[in-house]
């Protein structure tokens, strides 16, 4: 008996240093070795300041910025509470959310289909990224905000979209902090 004990306390300190400190610091090692930007979190720095990150979202108000997805993440694009909010397609608050947001959205752009993106969160509530009709759809209140022609900034969406990976998966998409940083260097509010 005393010689079991001895055999199972032995081999749950070995796997316990093996498999919580070893693996994990050469996992880490490694994903610093070959992958450094994706290891600490794809983020984005602008004039030395970290203003967000490329797999994260985040929310932008300003009429002179594209907006991204809602957030269900916490009180809103909170990282440590990252997740949907569970709500069925018949629930009465998330219809009265949506429904807010349809309204919000409608006064944007009266007459054009609103994409189903601007008042849907995504099932993490981070989606940093918003489709290419969404994007659309908010273009001519960023063109008249910031007092650029159509076409620039169409041509600005057009550069941050980006296809589906290897051709067939997922949908084409445009990272919103991305596309907003490069409206700020080309053309700054005022």
């Amino acid at each position: 008996m005393k010689k079991n004990l001895l055999i199972a306390l032995w081999f749950t300190l070995v796997t316990t240093v093996m498999f919580g400190v070893l693996y994990p610091l050469v996992v880490t090692g490694l994903a610093q070795l070959f992958f450094p930007a994706k290891a600490n979190g794809q983020l984005i720095q602008k004039n030395g300041k970290i203003v967000g990150s490329r797999i994260i979202g985040q929310s932008f108000g300003g009429p002179g910025y594209f907006h991204s997805r809602p957030s269900n993440a916490g009180t809103g694009y909170d990282p440590t509470a990252s997740g949907g909010s569970n709500l069925g397609p018949t629930n009465k608050n998330l219809l009265e959310r949506v429904k807010g947001d349809v309204e919000k959205v409608r006064a944007e752009n009266p007459r054009a289909s609103i994409p189903v993106d601007l008042v849907t969160a995504s099932g993490s509530g981070l989606d940093p990224e918003i489709s290419p009709a969404a994007a659309e759809f908010q273009l001519v209140r960023v063109t008249l905000e910031r007092g650029m022609k159509e076409e620039e900034v169409r041509t600005l969406v057009q550069k941050h979209t980006k296809a589906r990976d290897l051709g067939f998966l997922g949908e084409p998409r445009v990272n919103v902090l991305e596309l907003n940083l490069d409206l700020d260097s080309v053309h700054p509010l005022r």
